[in-house]
């Protein structure tokens, strides 16, 4: 297959089909489901720029794949959260049914954070997402050699990592502004969303995550409304990552579907984020209900 333009529908398309995938392998880059959905947003925007500059592609999934893996990359190197470690090129074959795969399946997003990156790079893309050995040689931009031994090594330090920190969780709560959020909820299932909207700041922000962004009172006070024509919800506060969210649950579900964050100045809401349109982020939270 030879390299071509790639249009804007098929990167549309691409972005869409891909985006759950792309979301667990950045949130366990980052340890973290809210960051690692940042960096997707970032992969993409990078996409886009590239695909406008007329760039070149063979493989797009790999392409788009290659792109996150940097700005998980850029993002670590920017928060300072762990050391990019030398890449080796030492022939050591792994097992692909071994014990270590399906532990790295189930894995507490911490427990990703203990690994060099370029080991946690080839565990997710293998044994979290299911690539192949060359599929992750053009991904991370090493030999197959050198994958096969990160893939080997990761693999036995998740281990040792688990079997040291067995019940591994989420940070302590933040206690910081939880009765604001308890009586936002309140008023949500209540659907008062005219006291809703009097809660908002003049300069709020509203970011439906992986649809649209709307900023003011007036264009975020839509956003009730639009709330207000559905009843398949409901609402209770929970925390994913040591932060306190609004937990929404469809109908009678035991499990949240997805979650809001809420940013406060004062007792004026400054930003709402909504997973609505996000789910897939799910896949990789763990949320309690408090």
């Amino acid at each position: 297959m030879n390299d071509q333009p790639i249009s804007d529908e098929t990167l549309a398309a691409l972005v869409e089909r891909m985006r759950p995938r792309l979301h667990r392998y950045c949130a366990r880059m980052c340890g973290s489901i809210i960051e690692g959905e940042d960096v997707v947003q970032d992969a993409v925007l990078r996409a886009m720029r590239a695909r406008a500059r007329g760039v070149d592609v063979e493989n797009p999934e790999a392409w788009l794949f290659r792109i996150a893996h940097n700005a998980a990359l850029d993002y670590l190197r920017r928060e300072s959260r762990s050391p990019l470690d030398p890449l080796p090129d030492i022939d050591q074959v792994p097992d692909p049914d071994s014990i270590e795969s399906r532990l790295a399946a189930s894995a507490n997003l911490s427990l990703f954070m203990q690994l060099p990156t370029a080991q946690r790079s080839a565990v997710i893309l293998m044994d979290v997402l299911g690539y192949s050995l060359r599929e992750l040689s053009e991904i991370i931009g090493v030999s197959v050699p050198a994958t096969k031994s990160l893939l080997h090594r990761g693999r036995e330090t998740l281990r040792d990592v688990a079997d040291a920190h067995p019940d591994a969780d989420e940070p302590l709560l933040d206690a910081n502004d939880r009765k604001l959020l308890a009586d936002y909820i309140d008023k949500f299932n209540a659907r008062d969303f005219d006291a809703l909207r009097e809660m908002l700041s003049a300069e709020v922000k509203l970011e439906l995550v992986a649809r649209a962004e709307r900023s003011g009172k007036v264009d975020v006070g839509n956003y009730f409304s639009n709330y207000s024509k559905f009843f398949d919800w409901r609402l209770e506060r929970g925390s994913i990552e040591g932060k306190d969210v609004v937990l929404v649950f469809d109908h009678d579900e035991a499990s949240p579907s997805y979650f809001v964050v809420i940013e406060w100045r004062g007792q004026k809401i400054v930003k709402i984020r909504d997973f609505r349109y996000a789910r897939y982020v799910m896949q990789s939270a763990s949320a309690q209900i408090i």
